[in-house]
């Protein structure tokens, strides 16, 4: 079996038939991480003597007859703000390296943990999550597989580019204003972002406590929705994870999509991007015969007041260190938090009551519509260290507009997935597919439904390593 393009669930199968072992997978796959992640940047950490002791358990209870869970033996990595028992949790920044090592597994890697997935390691992200490139001053850039000299988005660039790499199947990033949809995008994977608070975040660096999700990275549909059912349930030691019982969605996949209600995301989210965005959209609405709009109101305003939220409460985590240690901090982060920390409190309550408002107003248009499509990023992957980018014949900062998309549908913790859209000699497109809250089922059913066709997919790209 050619583990770098196998997907989780393929492994997993091969695993617990015993058509190759869990120790076997491992070796395969950090040997790929040793030979080729110096071209991407995408490991911060690599934990090969517990993966390989891990995945010798996993081989012990096949032998004796056990399940060893639904992903027995599949390699994966995490965003290295998660935290791992016994190595000290960066989130890509210099100051954190000075602390204790963590005493437990976040709670969802132990989740994954006990479903038998084997952990090798944590992976770069833009400084405490704070940015949609991945280009970090202390861990440096992480490279876009499709093209080397580009970046992988962020902040869970990393994560993103592992997976499109082939380094691992499966992995875990964060979204705050959409740090797993932009990198999913760029990088032309899978990336999802549940609901607000249906995962458990504990054991997580939170960026802004009031927006942080997390969510996985994947190849396929099948993984993506079996990673998430392994990571539901309910957590004590998150207060913000909800107790509504978990709803199974991989048994959902194949469902038929025709009663569905479906729109193209109009006004707003058809200005400003690229006109390739655009038409990655319109690929997706044309192969499930999509031709209805809606307008999201003010979602330019929910796109600034996104801002003053997370800048604000950002600057507010990190206040302390920012007074002492300034210059210990990547220069683009510490400016941003140091904005953040001068923003009036009362623009800060200004944006959460229009928060409030803002929520209301989408719950009114999902009682007309289920799932929404809009592009996921204005452009596609930019180059490393370009600043600014042209649209609308007006030159703009990248890194602010990357998340142009998918500030407003985040700011009030909508679930979105990003589905890749591949395209022949240009680099790969994202399209969001958004719902209600607590909708996750009928956004992997489309997002199905779409790869079944051939309309999304995220083949591993060998181009750079040959």
């Amino acid at each position: 079996m050619n583990f770098d393009s196998a997907d989780a669930i393929t492994i997993s199968t091969a695993v617990r038939e015993g058509k190759a072992s869990a120790v076997e997978v491992t070796k395969a796959v950090l040997a790929r991480i040793a030979t080729h992640n110096h071209l991407f940047n995408c490991f911060t950490t690599i934990t090969a003597e517990t993966a390989l002791t891990d995945a010798a358990l996993i081989d012990r209870e096949i032998a004796q007859g056990n399940n060893p869970g639904t992903l027995a033996g599949v390699p994966f990595a995490v965003k290295n703000l998660f935290d791992i028992a016994g190595l000290t949790t960066l989130a890509g920044s210099k100051i954190n390296a000075e602390n204790p090592a963590a005493t437990q597994d976040a709670t969802a890697v132990a989740k994954l943990k006990q479903a038998g997935a084997v952990l090798l390691g944590a992976l770069n992200m833009d400084e405490y999550a704070y940015g949609f490139v991945t280009e970090n001053s202390h861990y440096g850039a992480t490279h876009n597989p499709h093209d080397l000299q580009r970046v992988a988005g962020g902040s869970s660039g990393g994560s993103a580019a592992a997976v499109a790499a082939g380094l691992v199947p499966l992995t875990l990033g964060s979204d705050t204003n959409g740090s797993i949809r932009v990198p999913a995008a760029l990088c032309g994977v899978f990336g999802f972002k549940p609901t607000y608070g249906r995962l458990s975040s504990a054991g997580v660096a939170l960026f802004s406590s009031s927006f942080n999700h997390i969510g996985p990275f994947a190849r396929s549909v099948q993984d993506i929705a079996t990673v998430f059912d392994v990571l539901q349930g309910e957590d004590d030691r998150d207060p913000i994870c909800t107790k509504r019982p978990p709803e199974l969605c991989l048994p959902q996949l194949k469902q038929d999509i025709s009663n569905i209600r479906i729109a193209i995301a109009g006004d707003y989210f058809t200005k400003g991007a690229e006109l390739e965005a655009l038409a990655a959209v319109q690929k997706v609405a044309d192969a499930i015969e999509v031709t209805e709009y809606v307008i999201i109101p003010e979602a330019h305003r929910a796109r600034a007041a996104a801002f003053v939220i997370t800048a604000s409460e950002g600057a507010n985590l990190h206040l302390d260190k920012l007074r002492s240690r300034p210059e210990d901090f990547d220069f683009a982060t510490r400016d941003r938090f140091l904005a953040g920390a001068l923003i009036p409190s009362s623009w800060y309550l200004q944006a959460q009551r229009f928060r409030r408002w803002y929520r209301d107003r989408v719950r009114e248009v999902f009682q007309n519509v289920d799932v929404i499509l809009a592009p996921t990023t204005p452009i596609s992957a930019p180059l490393i260290g370009q600043q600014t980018m042209i649209l609308d014949g007006e030159e703009i900062l990248i890194r602010p507009h990357l998340g142009l998309f998918t500030q407003p549908l985040s700011f009030i913790g909508l679930p979105v997935l990003s589905v890749p859209i591949q395209r022949q000699n240009a680099l790969p497109l994202g399209v969001q597919l958004i719902a209600a809250p607590y909708n996750e089922a009928l956004i992997l059913r489309v997002a199905a439904a779409l790869e079944a066709k051939g309309i999304v997919s995220a083949p591993v790209i060998f181009k750079a390593l040959n």
